[in-house]
């Protein structure tokens, strides 16, 4: 919060505030000076120079000590509106109060330096246990569809002649599977990174969302291998204005990301409905849910699950979350009471009621 404010606030209106505080507190104190003793005005003036050095760079920090050093001799040491200190004991707190001032502005400048240091160090090693991870699961991810294609290629090209038609429709459908999962992973990387950079603007257009949850269903038929997905979509769903392409990948991740980490004798549900002026989209499966303390975390980025199966980047509920925040839209995890996850995406966007007015 200190480093924001410091780049926030320009340095002559760091100046500026900082001295209009001490003035301020001066004025404050000079007008109960009947009530308050010098010596407490200068354990208020102290304390104030605290809380600006804790906010505030180094100079306009002790531009306001030395200021405040001023006000308290000339205005509250006896006798008043004079340079003159005529107690031993009071020229000595003077002299104590201009070092302590000065002593503590600077420590205070010191720690915030150290502070940042450490948050620097700290944003580093995050970082580097970030690229780490991510280079892990990347090359794991990226080899094991390339080897498939690279194997299967090789076997089609070198025995070809002694491969039935049967076993070379398998090595295609191999290679077809592992080009899908490649084509995936690069275009989950390419999403992340453009929405890493704030470039994704949705391109909203009027959308048919029963036609498309079908559509997504079909297209992950070959991938999903048998899996039983039901879906129950409120009837005479309203068009409605969103990035298709988008809202296609956020669905898609979901059930990927369930198809992975379900038994495959667990159903998925797809279930999308209007709320108010909301489209409610939700993806749930009867599974073993997911680990209470784990789940703030599963949108991180790069983030997986412990003691999950190998595989994943840790990258598609990320995205799932990015596509749908650009639609200015929420999306909610809960474990349910019966047992699997449900991942609940509310989109505030305009509608169409026109198969309604066709119906009627």
């Amino acid at each position: 919060m200190v480093n924001i404010i410091l780049h926030k606030i320009s340095k002559p209106k760091q100046y500026f505030i900082s001295i209009a505080l001490i003035l301020i507190v001066a004025i404050i104190c000079f007008s109960l000076s009947s009530f308050i003793d010098y010596k407490v005005v200068a354990l208020i003036l102290l304390m104030t120079l605290s809380l600006i050095a804790m906010f505030f760079d180094i100079l306009p920090v002790l531009s306001a000590a030395m200021l405040s050093a001023v006000i308290w001799i000339y205005f509250f040491i006896p006798p008043i509106y004079t340079w003159i200190v005529k107690s031993t004991d009071d020229l000595m707190m003077f002299f104590m109060y201009f070092i302590i001032a000065m002593v503590n502005t600077v420590l205070t400048f010191k720690i915030r330096a150290i502070e940042k240091a450490a948050n620097v160090k700290e944003e580093k090693e995050n970082t580097l246990r970030l690229y780490n991870t991510m280079l892990n699961s990347l090359s794991h991810e990226l080899r094991t569809p390339i080897s498939t294609i690279v194997g299967a290629t090789d076997n089609l090209q070198d025995k070809r002649e002694h491969l039935t038609e049967e076993l070379k429709e398998e090595l295609i459908s191999e290679i077809s599977k592992a080009s899908l999962r490649l084509n995936a992973q690069v275009e989950n990387l390419l999403n992340m990174s453009r929405l890493e950079a704030e470039y994704m603007q949705p391109k909203m257009d009027w959308c048919d969302v029963n036609d498309l949850v079908h559509r997504i269903v079909f297209s992950l038929k070959e991938e999903l291998d048998g899996r039983v997905i039901t879906i129950s979509n409120q009837e005479d769903l309203p068009l409605c204005k969103l990035d298709g392409v988008l809202i296609e990948q956020v669905l898609k991740n979901l059930i990927i990301n369930a198809n992975l980490y379900t038994e495959k004798t667990c159903v998925i549900k797809l279930h999308t409905s209007v709320i108010g002026q909301q489209l409610c989209m939700i993806v749930e499966d009867n599974g073993k849910g997911f680990p209470e303390d784990e789940m703030p975390f599963v949108f991180d980025k790069f983030y997986r699950l412990k003691h999950s199966k190998t595989g994943g980047t840790g990258l598609g509920l990320s995205i799932v979350k990015g596509f749908v925040e650009v639609h200015n839209g929420t999306i909610e995890l809960e474990n349910k009471s019966e047992g699997g996850a449900k991942f609940t995406i509310l989109l505030p966007i305009e509608m169409n009621n026109i198969n309604n007015y066709a119906n009627e």
